[in-house]
């Protein structure tokens, strides 16, 4: 089965209803429209084949799903990835809510109580290549003769 390719940037923000729909499709790889209207809609009349259809429409215009070659029925697959997604609304958060510095953002995450020790140790670690990153930056290896 042929793969749609995947496009790091969703051209716009999705709905609760197309995200439904991404969540099954990053889950399974890809689906038909019935398959994802069984998903989606357990035991549901034909009126959700058309809602499904029309939500893959929505994602299709916003470059977030594509058709992938296969044998009828067609099939429908993710252009573009959950990570991408997240990246997106996080930049609406922090463009909205923290005048575009991540500062605030990632000072909250520190402080949350929910956080287990691991997940602080993983925060750390991104600190750490990020430090790691901005060294190699500003002190790049001179060139070998």
């Amino acid at each position: 089965m042929s793969r749609a390719k995947t496009d790091s940037r969703p051209r716009a923000d999705v709905t609760d209803a197309e995200l439904a729909v991404l969540q099954v499709l990053w889950d399974r790889g890809a689906a038909t429209v019935r398959e994802l209207a069984d998903a989606l809609y357990p035991g549901g009349d034909p009126s959700h084949y058309g809602t499904v259809q029309k939500l893959l429409q929505r994602l299709q215009a916003k470059r977030c799903v594509s058709r992938i070659a296969r044998s009828s029925p067609i099939g429908f697959a993710a252009c573009v990835t959950r990570e991408s997604l997240v990246d997106l609304r996080l930049r609406q958060v922090v463009d909205q809510l923290c005048a575009g510095s991540l500062t605030p953002l990632l000072s909250h995450l520190s402080r949350r109580n929910e956080l287990t020790p691991a997940e602080r140790r993983e925060l750390e670690g991104f600190v750490q290549v990020l430090q790691q990153r901005e060294r190699t930056t500003a002190n790049p290896r001179p060139a070998k003769p």
